[in-house]
């Protein structure tokens, strides 16, 4: 049953980061501004948890793009599940770059229960280089919500080839704040292998709060869900996961959540269902 989903409200950013798989060309061409009603979502998540007494369905306003590019127009949309966030039926969060967040915004996230990651990729020579030299940014803006919430955020780490030559450091950077890092491994341009990842998340456990767990899209050290309980909003359609836009889609984004029945061969969850598909 799917008790996931993410939604990608655009495919548009500010920055131009080294790795991104979303933009990289092999996937870029996958990419596209196609209609997509987000409040027809809304409703068939809404209808999907009551009709299955869900307790919690976790929603990501997260994808192909910067959500806070289109800030209002995310406002709406949780202003429209407003009453199942107030109740805890929907665990929302966002991620950003942390380039355009203002305090204004994180009233309005704290206010409605809204999580609100920060990608950082740890030590600023690393950081810096990988990510448009906007470090100093990003820990201006982790300030400012430190300084609203009382705690750090949770924090998103793409871990790289360099951040392997640099483990310790990064482990180090991370330790002060003290909240959850979720550490994803990089594909692509710069991409490791999945047992150097696993290696460096068994490093880093001994030191941090790491988030790793079971089933997930995108896997953060666990196992691979595709097809399990995790569901991809993108260009008008539903895909696996974000990892897979360039896969054939799974259905058409208006479609009620338990007719998303994907169909896909036996594989080992241990790998990424992406990365076991020949191209």
């Amino acid at each position: 049953m799917i008790t996931r989903a993410c939604i990608s409200i655009n495919n548009r950013c500010n920055l131009n980061c080294t790795y991104c798989h979303f933009h990289a060309p092999e996937k870029a061409e996958y990419l596209s501004e196609a209609e997509m009603d987000i409040y027809t979502i809304l409703n068939n998540i809404k209808r999907h948890i009551d009709k299955y007494d869900i307790q919690v369905f976790k929603l990501g306003f997260v994808g192909n793009g910067e959500p806070l590019l289109d800030y209002e127009a995310l406002q709406s949309y949780i202003w429209y599940i407003s009453d199942y966030l107030a109740e805890g039926r929907i665990a929302a969060y966002t991620i950003t770059n942390g380039t355009l967040i203002d305090a204004e915004m994180l009233r309005f996230f704290k206010a409605h229960k809204v999580n609100v990651g920060f990608s950082i990729d740890g030590i600023p020579d690393i950081h810096n280089k990988l990510r448009c030299n906007t470090h100093a940014d990003v820990m201006n803006a982790i300030k400012m919500y430190r300084s609203m919430n009382g705690s750090y955020p949770s924090m998103n780490c793409t871990v790289g080839r360099a951040t392997l030559d640099r483990a310790d450091d990064t482990i180090a950077f991370f330790r002060p704040f003290g909240s959850r890092i979720t550490f994803s491994r990089m594909i692509g341009n710069g991409g490791i292998t999945m047992n150097d990842f696993h290696a460096f998340l068994k490093q880093a456990m001994c030191k941090l709060n790491v988030r790793t767990g079971g089933y997930d899209c995108t896997m953060y050290g666990g196992m691979c869900g595709a097809g399990i309980n995790n569901i991809f909003y993108a260009n008008g359609k539903v895909y696996l996961c974000g990892n897979c836009i360039d896969l054939p889609a799974i259905a058409d984004s208006d479609s009620p959540l338990d007719s998303i029945v994907p169909h896909i061969s036996l594989f080992d969850r241990n790998d990424c269902y992406r990365e076991t598909r020949k191209v």
